[in-house]
C-alpha cells in the first residue's frame, strides 16, 4: 500500500500516469456528476440541451430582429450571423466559468474523499473538467444544429472546433487544480470567483468583437485566456478561417506549463487538507 507519508509526486510523468492509472474512476465520477446534476427532474439530461436552444433562439430573435444588429463591418452578414457570433462567446465564456466557479469548493464539497488515504484527488479537478466539457459539447450540437435551422452556411473549418477549444480546456485544468488547492486555506476564494466571472463576460469579446477595442487596449485583452479561443472559434466555425496555428501554439504550450504548475501547487498542499477540513 502507498505510504501516506510520502510527498505526492509532482511531476509530469507522474500526472500522467494518475490520469491513466485512474480514468476509469473518472469516468464513472463524470458520469455520476453529470446525471446527479439532474436528478429528480422531469426532462433530466435532456435539459442540458433544451436550455441552450432556448437561448440561441432568445440571442437570435433579440439581436436579429429586435435590435437588428450587425457584428462589427463583416459585408456579407446573413440575418442571424450576430446571434451566432453571440453564442460562440457565450458558450465559451460559459464552459471556462463553469470551472472557475466549482473549483474553490471542489475538495471542501467532496470532504469524505479527504480521509481516504489512497483516494485520488486529484482527479476531481478531472471530472469537474469532463463534466463541463459535457455541457460543452452539448452546446456545440445546439450551435451547428441552430446554425443550419437559421440557414448559415458552415465552412469546413468548423471541423477545427475542437482543436481551437482544446487549450482552453488544458488551462482550465490547471485553474481546477489551483484554486481547488487554494480554496481549502482560504474561504474567500468562491467569492472572488464570483466577481470574475462577471467581470470576464465584459473583459472577453464574449458581447463584441475584438476588432471594435481600441487598438491600445487590444493587447490587455491578449492577456484573458479566453480572447484567442473566442476569436479563433468565430474565424473557423463562422467565417472559415484557419486558425492562427502560431498562436495556438504559444498558447497551448503556456496552458500545460500552467495545467502541470496547477498540479504541482495542488500537490504540494493536500497533505494539510484533512487538517483544515
Amino acid at each position: 500500500m502507498k505510504d501516506p507519508h510520502l510527498r505526492p509526486r509532482t511531476s509530469p510523468v507522474a500526472l500522467a500516469s494518475s490520469l491513466w492509472r485512474h480514468r476509469h474512476l473518472v469516468w464513472q465520477l463524470t458520469k455520476r456528476d453529470v446525471i446527479g446534476r439532474y436528478r429528480g427532474s422531469f426532462l433530466g439530461v435532456s435539459w442540458s440541451f433544451f436550455i441552450p436552444l432556448v437561448m440561441l433562439g432568445v440571442y437570435t430573435f433579440v439581436f436579429s430582429e429586435v435590435f437588428n444588429a450587425r457584428w462589427g463591418d463583416a459585408p456579407g452578414q446573413g440575418k442571424a450571423q450576430f446571434a451566432v457570433m453571440l453564442f460562440i462567446g457565450i458558450i465559451c465564456h460559459g464552459f471556462f466559468c463553469e470551472c472557475l466557479n466549482r473549483s474553490p469548493g471542489l475538495i471542501l464539497s467532496n470532504s469524505s474523499y479527504v480521509k481516504r488515504v489512497i483516494f485520488p484527488l486529484e482527479v476531481l479537478a478531472v471530472v469537474t473538467l469532463a463534466s463541463a466539457f459535457f455541457h460543452l459539447a452539448v452546446n456545440v450540437l445546439v450551435l451547428f444544429a441552430g446554425s443550419l435551422l437559421l440557414g448559415q452556411a458552415l465552412p469546413w473549418t468548423a471541423i477545427l472546433l475542437p482543436v481551437v477549444l482544446a487549450p482552453l480546456g488544458v488551462f482550465a485544468l490547471g485553474v481546477l487544480w489551483f484554486l481547488a488547492g487554494l480554496g481549502v486555506y482560504v474561504r474567500d476564494v468562491s467569492q472572488i470567483t464570483g466577481v470574475l466571472t462577471t467581470l470576464l463576460l465584459f473583459i472577453s469579446p464574449v458581447l463584441y468583437p475584438l476588432s471594435a477595442v481600441p487598438q491600445k487596449f487590444q493587447g490587455f485583452l491578449l492577456i484573458n485566456p479566453l480572447t484567442l479561443v473566442i476569436e479563433q472559434t468565430r474565424q473557423v466555425f463562422v467565417l472559415g478561417h484557419l486558425p492562427d496555428w502560431g498562436g495556438w501554439g504559444i498558447y497551448l504550450a503556456c496552458a500545460i506549463a500552467f495545467a502541470w504548475a496547477g498540479f504541482w501547487w495542488f500537490q504540494r498542499v493536500r497533505k494539510g487538507f484533512a487538517d483544515v477540513i
